[in-house]
């Protein structure tokens, strides 16, 4: 196979990747908490197509990166939202381990506990904060009060600059590293942190690659129809 194809091959992988990337922003632009994806694509030598061929080089993708810049906050005097200000993230109590998320759009649970929007329990300083049916608060320092009696206060952790966070689906992350706790939180009640995805921008990326790979499946209906076709034919008249 010629080493064009590979080159617009790997070069239309790489754009279904990126199509799957800004869907997923996309659809997630309205999740509370949720930060975005940035992709990137490395050029990828081949040594025994290019010794051969002096053609072939692949295109695959690079590293992807979460963009953890805090998006614009939204006031929804709801008594169980909370928006974080500054760094940090909520940690989340799952089936699979802790996760940790900036998603603020907390309820109460069947049996009390305070809890996400899937169920898992949000962490205080002391473990799961269980909230009764009063009229619950949410400090600015994180403290939770039920009909004004404090029942506990919500942890709020940070990572070293540079530790890998891996999406775990939405706005929950996960990662092996060890969290350290933030001494002085501060929080805004009635609030949420909104996606930090640029509509706009995304859609506009997401018409350049797809004008892209266009481009590249025309370059493969090229070298297969008419390239290897002339060949054939100018071959098949010697």
């Amino acid at each position: 196979m010629a080493g064009g194809y590979y080159t617009a091959l790997s070069g239309m992988r790489a754009r279904m990747d990126a199509l799957d990337r800004l869907s997923a922003d996309i659809a997630n632009s309205s999740t509370a908490g949720y930060k975005a994806e940035r992709g990137t694509t490395e050029q990828a030598e081949r040594p025994v197509f290019d010794a051969v061929l002096q053609a072939a080089v692949d295109v695959q993708n690079g590293q992807t990166r979460t963009d953890f810049r805090p998006g614009a906050l939204s006031t929804t005097n709801r008594n169980l939202d909370v928006a974080i200000e500054g760094q940090g993230f909520l940690t989340v109590e799952t089936p699979h381990g802790p996760r940790y998320t900036r998603n603020g759009h907390l309820t109460r649970r069947a049996d009390g506990v305070l809890a996400t929007d899937e169920g898992d329990a949000v962490l205080g300083t002391d473990g799961p904060i269980k909230i009764g049916s009063g009229a619950v608060e949410i400090e600015q320092d994180g403290t939770v009060r039920e009909n004004k009696a404090a029942v506990g206060t919500l942890r709020l952790v940070d990572f070293a600059p540079g530790t890998p966070l891996d999406r775990d689906g939405g706005s929950r992350f996960r990662t092996a590293a060890a969290p350290q706790a933030i001494d002085k939180p501060s929080f805004t009640a009635g609030t949420l942190e909104q996606s930090n995805v640029s509509t706009v921008e995304r859609i506009a990326e997401l018409s350049e690659v797809s004008r892209n790979y266009q481009t590249l499946l025309k370059a493969v209906s090229v070298l297969m129809n008419d390239v290897d076709r002339g060949a054939i034919t100018e071959l098949g008249r010697r």
